[in-house]
């Protein structure tokens, strides 16, 4: 399933859980590293108004969609693809890595939250090796000297995969970058999937989630923050379902 971003399309191009877990293990297996990127309507906001964002984008190897919205656009194109929130794939992908003798790394965050994620993964995960956890200063360019020096610390560290809580852009940015600076890493961004894993930041409970309410519940909680955010989110709805629509009367001819 195609996405229109301003002047480019990007593509959920690995569309179920069981497939981004067979690849990732392959590429764990191999030696080979990966950009992994969570597709979500805010996503789609950034990428038709940010060129560069755009670019980080199309560098990413995996792309999955995040937010029931591009789950039901690709249904409503005959494209179906599975909800895969970067948060819910944090222990997978760790337990893939416990399997296969590799050891993960985390960034972003705080110094705090990293320590207490990596010892709920520890916990949650049996046999997980955690190599480092960097978090980056305030005001870190995940394109500049120390996104480099901090990538050459992952690779350093042994770490085969590295979970990136930075919220977008930052993140996308940074696991781009990573693919030519440490390219036997995979880099996987997660946005907040640390910080609920700490305890630092609460998710919406699972009978929320469920009804597909996660939105509702995050705006209540963050007001200021997250209305303007869903504004631009349902403002491009629009144009995205009557693309979706153009698709599935393709599919039908």
């Amino acid at each position: 399933m195609k996405f229109r971003t301003g002047t480019g399309e990007i593509a959920v191009n690995t569309p179920t859980q069981a497939a981004l877990e067979a690849e990732v293990a392959a590429r764990l297996a191999d030696g080979r590293g990966f950009a992994l990127a969570t597709l979500n309507l805010d996503h789609l906001v950034k990428l038709a108004a940010d060129p560069g964002f755009r670019a980080a984008y199309q560098a990413q190897d995996l792309v999955v969609a995040d937010g029931n919205p591009i789950v039901w656009l690709a249904r409503l194109a005959r494209r179906p693809v599975d909800l895969m929130p970067g948060s819910d794939l944090v222990i997978p992908l760790a337990g893939l890595a416990a399997q296969g003798g590799h050891t993960v790394a985390l960034v972003g965050s705080t110094d705090e939250s990293l320590r207490r994620a990596a010892s709920a993964l520890r916990a949650a995960v049996p046999g997980l090796q955690v190599a480092c956890t960097i978090a980056p200063p305030f005001g870190f360019d995940p394109e500049g000297p120390g996104a480099d020096a901090i990538l050459r610390e992952v690779a350093d560290s042994g770490a085969r995969l590295c979970f990136i809580a930075l919220g977008a852009p930052k993140q996308e940015l940074f696991a781009a970058r990573g693919r030519s600076v440490a390219p036997g890493v995979g880099f996987a961004s997660i946005g907040a999937g640390l910080d609920f894993l700490s305890g630092s930041q609460t998710r919406a409970p699972l009978w929320v989630r469920q009804l597909a309410l996660e939105w509702l519940w995050r705006m209540l909680g963050q007001p200021r923050r997250m209305l303007m955010r869903y504004l631009h989110c349902f403002r491009i709805l629009p144009g995205h379902v009557l693309r979706a629509l153009r698709l599935r009367s393709r599919s039908d001819a």
